[in-house]
């Protein structure tokens, strides 16, 4: 059975969907079988893995609908073991579409167990927001990764992030836990972003590995393409590739 990892923060611009697209490649390269599913309407996942976000293609909006089962949606993408759900600007119509069914929290959920046995991975990357897209991933996730910079206001973000991850748990999801916060845009020569690490550190369970600032991981979404496939010797596919060797040692432990 397949571990279903959220990937949210609902602060923008913290490399949250740089990380669900070089994750899910980094464990793909490790011959996991990984699901990437955007549910992000910006459809940035969906670009960085080379497709383009299409209302006429399935994706993410038809499976939350109930219009395709995931295994329909899913798409090849350059790495064998890697498949894509992808987004599109229609997937923002959802909150309004299932406001007022009963099951409007579960639908990802629903439509992820069909497919868990296929999978070792699944990687959900959600949008910048607390809202129902959010929702159904945390409710649909055995873990979540937290990624974030090392910057004040990031502190007080994560305490509400970690306030929404407890109320889901308590009524939704009791197995939801947090698997760690990964320090994202990171710059060693910074006195602030060595403090706020230092603070996490002390509160959260915070990964090993920091992915630093890198030229070529902010260059490698314009070609459509994980940092691993466009510069595989760079500082950020190392990083990432770190990230899921810490990854696969520490996901029975975490979920223990």
């Amino acid at each position: 059975m397949g571990s279903v990892v959220a990937i949210t923060n609902q602060k923008g611009g913290v490399g949250k969907t740089t990380t669900a697209v070089n994750l899910a490649a980094a464990l793909a390269v490790a011959e996991q079988r990984v699901l990437l599913i955007d549910i992000d309407p910006q459809g940035n996942a969906t670009s960085g893995v080379g497709h383009a976000p299409r209302a006429q293609q399935l994706g993410t909006y038809d499976v939350m609908v109930g219009r395709a089962l995931i295994a329909d949606a899913a798409r090849a993408t350059d790495l064998p073991c890697l498949r894509l759900v992808p987004s599109s600007v229609d997937l923002a119509a959802v909150e309004v579409e299932l406001v007022d069914l009963e099951d409007r929290a579960t639908r990802l959920k629903q439509a992820i167990d069909t497919v868990r046995a296929d999978y070792d991975f699944v990687l959900i990357d959600c949008p910048p927001s607390l809202g129902l897209l959010t929702l159904n991933a945390l409710t649909a996730a055995d873990g979540v990764i937290v990624p974030m910079q090392c910057e004040y206001y990031a502190l007080e973000g994560i305490s509400h992030l970690m306030g929404t991850i407890e109320r889901v748990k308590t009524a939704l999801n009791p197995r939801l836990y947090v698997h760690g916060v990964l320090l994202t845009m990171y710059d060693p020569r910074s006195n602030l972003a060595g403090q706020v690490a230092s603070e996490l550190r002390e509160h959260f369970h915070v990964y090993d590995t920091v992915i630093p600032r890198n030229i070529r991981l902010a260059e490698a979404p314009s070609h459509g393409k994980p940092i691993i496939l466009y510069d595989a010797g760079s500082k950020g596919s190392l990083g990432y590739l770190s990230l899921a060797r810490e990854i696969l040692d520490r996901l029975p432990e975490a979920a223990a």
